[in-house]
């Protein structure tokens, strides 16, 4: 039996950059802080903390630290985590005068400054993704007037813009490719007077392409990655379309393979933020045991 590892696997740039990140600012002896989990993935985030990294879970966490002004003492570093913050995080970080290090993905920062400016513009910023996701509430919070998150289908043929308003969409960098096409298309059959900026990341396309075409192939395939992860789950959801006998995991901990005889080729793909270590440790797993 063949065991596979989708090239398009490990950490992607931006996750890489604001790992590093912390592990550099880790070596100050200051006090950490990243502002949410810098990545979604519950082992990342395990081992910062068993290094003395904390998190702040939110506004009210943020605004309970310490001021950083001259002669306080407190000596924290606050970092902006991967997915990006609202334009409001900065103006708090600044006010209590807080050292920062900005660790948003440039991908992601993109997304800001355009919805940012084509907001100031007068226009109507739809997004499409996850309206729960830590990266469309802090790229909300850069829109200067009223927007709209739109996940799925449905709800982009429900939608109906404000009168007289010309529409920018934009889309969170890790969405499902070919959904987020789905409902331009929507758009344009509606007639809409809309400007349609790709904004999901090339790494994001790239691991989606991959790990449809190595599902397609497989029976079986493994995806490995954070609950909370919005790439890994798209991933999961692109290569159970693929491969009946697709398995969705964090760690090899939660691996219960059922495979019959019959199966020559498994395959592994993981999300953007799952360490190569965890992968190797799957790979080998199912090589040693099946």
């Amino acid at each position: 039996m063949e065991v596979r590892i989708d090239e398009c696997t490990g950490f992607c740039f931006g996750v890489k950059r604001a790992v590093d990140t912390v592990y550099e600012q880790i070596k100050s002896g200051k006090t950490i802080y990243t502002y949410g989990p810098i990545v979604h993935n519950e082992e990342v985030i395990r081992e910062l903390e068993s290094q003395g990294v904390r998190v702040l879970e939110g506004v009210q966490a943020l605004e309970a630290l310490p001021d950083g002004k001259e002669g306080s003492g407190h000596s924290a570093m606050v970092i902006i985590c991967a997915h990006g913050v609202s334009k409001r995080i900065y103006e708090i970080l600044e006010e209590k005068g807080l050292e920062y290090v900005d660790a948003t993905c440039p991908f992601v920062k993109r997304i800001h400054g355009i919805v940012e400016k084509e907001s100031s513009k007068g226009n109507y910023i739809v997004i499409v993704g996850d309206p729960g996701h830590p990266e469309v509430k802090g790229t909300l919070g850069w829109c200067r007037g009223d927007a709209a998150v739109l996940e799925t289908v449905e709800e982009a043929e429900k939608f109906v813009p404000p009168e007289g308003k010309n529409i920018c969409v934009v889309s969170q960098t890790t969405f499902n490719y070919n959904k987020f096409y789905y409902i331009v298309e929507i758009f344009e059959k509606k007639g809409y007077n809309s400007s349609v900026v790709n904004t999901i990341c090339s790494a994001t396309e790239e691991r989606q392409r991959s790990a449809r075409a190595l599902a397609g192939e497989a029976d079986a395939m493994i995806v490995i990655g954070g609950k909370h992860s919005s790439n890994t789950k798209k991933l999961y959801e692109i290569c159970s379309g693929e491969c009946a006998n697709t398995y969705f995991i964090q760690t090899l901990d939660d691996l219960h393979l059922e495979l019959p005889k019959s199966v020559r080729l498994v395959g592994i793909t993981a999300g953007a933020s799952t360490p190569n270590k965890l992968i190797e440790e799957v790979q080998n797993y199912v090589r040693i045991n099946f």
